[in-house]
């Protein structure tokens, strides 16, 4: 059986992310990249997926506008969404892949679909998270 936990830290150590936390048991990663404002995004690895969560903001005022402009967004976003938790209360980036023939490249485009998610929406990301 593949390692799959080690082939993915692998991959996140070639693109240079630092891994703040780990659960090789449970199958669990957090990294962080700062300077491209990724920070306590977590990988979940469960074959045959990788799932992986970033926390945006949470809503305080649940606010059709900001429900609207979130789904209006994710069709922009290259990999993954914009996604609520149980609650309605928090905003989280996620994205799933496969993992059998998961490539570095494939891993890295997830990661700079959020980073460049990030960079172009922060202003409504901040306005949003005010309300």
């Amino acid at each position: 059986m593949n390692n799959y936990f080690e082939d993915i830290k692998s991959h996140l150590t070639d693109l240079d992310f630092t891994i703040s936390r780990e659960n090789p048991a449970n199958g669990i990663l957090v990294i962080e990249k700062e300077e491209v404002g990724i920070k306590n995004l977590i990988l979940g690895i469960a074959p045959p997926i990788l799932i992986l969560e970033q926390y945006i903001f949470k809503i305080n005022n649940k606010n059709e506008e900001v429900f609207k402009s979130l789904l209006q967004k994710n069709r922009d976003i290259i990999h993954g969404a914009f996604v609520l938790d149980e609650t309605a209360t928090k905003v989280i980036f996620r994205d799933t892949l496969q993992i059998e023939n998961l490539d570095r490249n494939e891993l890295e485009g997830t990661l700079n679909s959020l980073s460049l998610l990030l960079s172009e929406y922060t202003d409504q990301i901040i306005k949003f998270s005010k309300y």
